[in-house]
């Protein structure tokens, strides 16, 4: 299984997105020119993740994006925070992610629909996120003009660390407490 295993860590790492279970079945089945049983590849994770936990590794891997991936644990977020605040010289404006959120929550969405909701043009922050490949274009409506419907892409479920659109917080993750004044009661 060491063997399986090793294969299975390989194609994770090499992987420029996350690689789903039949992704990797595909590959080996490939490699080896025979099937290998979707038990054996979740047994070959489990292996790989439980190899990771220890604290020998800064990562691990973690399951994300409809797929496995390696990923930095926790513990190391500071310095490699430090690190992506030194390279990222392009991080989305205020009004890209606006934009990106309002699709985010209500796609499919027209540019229109987007404007309505922010009151201003979002046409060079559609651009912008289509060109980080955050959103992508869904079709379009059956309404005059047949404008273009936008929706979040694979790559927003990346970059944002989601498996599926339902783990977005919801507006009542965001409701503060009211305001109150002095001590509460015991």
């Amino acid at each position: 299984m060491d063997y399986l295993a090793n294969h299975i860590e390989a194609l994770v790492f090499c992987s420029p997105k996350p690689i789903t279970e039949g992704e990797i079945q595909n590959c080996l089945k490939e490699m080896f020119d025979a099937d290998v049983p979707s038990k054996d590849v979740s047994d070959g994770l489990n292996t790989i993740q439980q190899k990771f936990k220890t604290d020998t590794f800064s990562f691990e891997l973690i399951k994300s994006g409809g797929g496995y991936q390696f990923l930095t644990k926790p513990a190391y977020q500071a310095s490699i925070g430090i690190l992506l605040k030194q390279q990222s010289k392009k991080r989305l404006s205020n009004s890209a992610l606006e934009t990106l959120s309002i699709i985010a929550y209500k796609q499919p969405v027209t540019k229109s629909e987007a404007e309505q909701i922010r009151g201003v043009s979002c046409d060079y922050s559609i651009q912008k996120l289509l060109e980080k490949e955050l959103i992508e274009i869904r079709g379009k409506t059956d309404g005059v003009g047949r404008p273009l419907l936008y929706g979040t892409s694979q790559k927003f479920m990346d970059y944002f660390g989601i498996n599926d659109l339902k783990e977005l917080p919801t507006p009542k993750d965001f409701a503060t407490e009211e305001n109150s004044i002095g001590k509460e009661q015991e």
